[in-house]
């Protein structure tokens, strides 16, 4: 790469299709729902720029979200990463003190098994509600409930109160809802040091939740209940040194959006994002080209084909990643081509097979084209085109190395 141009002129987008990478399926005919969804302007960067294989995740690091996002922006994750708790409850507006230990907290949906890690995708007004209820009635002193979207909320306990005092996040292993589903609950609950408390937590807010009268509705109208609360990713305080370039996060999911904010990038609050199918595709693509007026990069993330990875719903997944495409990338890129120096980059942060409904640690594909870009790869966007290009990317955090001038 040339480094004569000036970073200041220079326009950056990054955009991710959360979980959209996969693995082939019969159903598809041996295409993975990448290869079979219509693209054509991820394949337009693909094939006019860099094409290759990027690891995010490891079994060492975690195969999360929020691992993946740190590892694409340039956090190295075994020096950056502490939780997932800390940075979601930094994107809620939360100053953590040094005792303070934040959990992702998520309502869902169990009976003898973990049903539903979302509890039916419980709608956001309904969601609060139950937390400002647990807030009321769970007399737990040194812990706090915290509002986010829909099924996704924060728990910040006090290390330093009595119940929790001498407490240690790192001895205590919590596993991901979404990773667990149909897992027996006995087998899925916290395990470790100090789990027995979390444990009897969890517990308590299942005798409060059951008899609340919006899972009564919900259960009458056959929507899964949130009759009870999930605690994971827990870690105290996360700290980043800032991103390279400054810039602007679009996201509806509040870990890209923490993470955003620990980096020193302002985050934009787009109306009708949900992260789930029915998100303003269209708002977040008017306010990244807003955002590109004043800043020099923006981040664009979209949940959708992640949440459709996690049903086993190949259909959605399809639709999610042809939304992705037509909605935010066409019109980024559009965008951009009419502005001068410019570089766009796409890629998933993870991939998410519908067979397995889970995160795995396979690489996925990213693509980088414009200004000063070497090489023309000739090829569409999908993992199998990527693996082709013979590019890789072994250390997710070096990414920015590549886009970044």
């Amino acid at each position: 790469m040339n480094a004569r141009l000036d970073p200041i002129k220079m326009k950056y987008a990054l955009l991710i299709g959360d979980g959209m990478a996969d693995r082939p399926l019969k159903i598809l005919g041996g295409k993975t729902p990448l290869q079979t969804a219509g693209t054509p302007n991820m394949d337009e960067i693909a094939s006019g720029g860099m094409l290759g294989l990027i690891k995010t995740v490891s079994r060492k690091t975690g195969k999360s979200s929020d691992v993946a996002t740190l590892s694409i922006l340039g956090y190295e994750p075994s020096r950056y990463y502490t939780g997932r708790g800390p940075l979601e409850a930094v994107s809620m507006g939360m100053r953590l003190g040094n005792q303070d230990v934040a959990f992702r907290c998520n309502l869902v949906t169990v009976d003898e098994r973990l049903v539903d890690y979302s509890a039916g995708h419980i709608s956001t007004e309904e969601a609060k509600v139950l937390i400002k209820f647990l807030n009321r009635k769970l007399k737990w002193d040194g812990i706090k409930f915290h509002a986010g979207v829909s099924y996704r909320h924060v728990a910040v306990v006090s290390a330093g109160r009595a119940r929790f005092s001498g407490f240690d996040p790192e001895s205590l292993r919590c596993k991901a809802p979404h990773d667990i589903v149909n897992e027996p609950l006995e087998k899925a609950l916290p395990r470790g040091k100090g789990s027995e408390l979390f444990r009897e937590l969890m517990y308590e807010s299942r005798g409060l939740l059951e008899g609340h009268e919006i899972n009564d509705v919900r259960s009458q109208l056959g929507e899964n209940p949130a009759n009870m609360i999930w605690l994971w990713g827990q870690g105290r305080k996360t700290e980043l040194p800032p991103f390279a370039v400054k810039g602007a996060v679009i996201s509806a999911v509040d870990v890209v959006k923490g993470i955003g904010l620990c980096a020193g990038l302002s985050v934009l609050d787009v109306p009708g994002v949900t992260g789930y199918f029915d998100t303003d595709y269209d708002a977040k693509a008017r306010y990244a080209i807003e955002a590109l007026k004043k800043y020099d990069f923006v981040l664009v993330h979209v949940e959708a084909p992640d949440e459709a990875g996690h049903m086993g719903d190949v259909r959605a997944k399809i639709s999610s990643i042809e939304d992705f495409d037509s909605k935010i990338v066409g019109p980024i890129l559009s965008y951009l081509k009419g502005i001068g120096d410019y570089r766009v980059c796409v890629l998933p942060d993870h991939a998410t097979p519908v067979q397995m409904k889970t995160h795995v640690e396979d690489m996925v594909p990213f693509a980088i084209c414009g200004t000063e870009i070497d090489g023309l790869s000739g090829l569409p966007f999908d993992e199998a085109s990527a693996r082709k290009s013979g590019v890789r990317i072994s250390l997710g955090h070096k990414l920015m190395e590549h886009f970044i001038i």
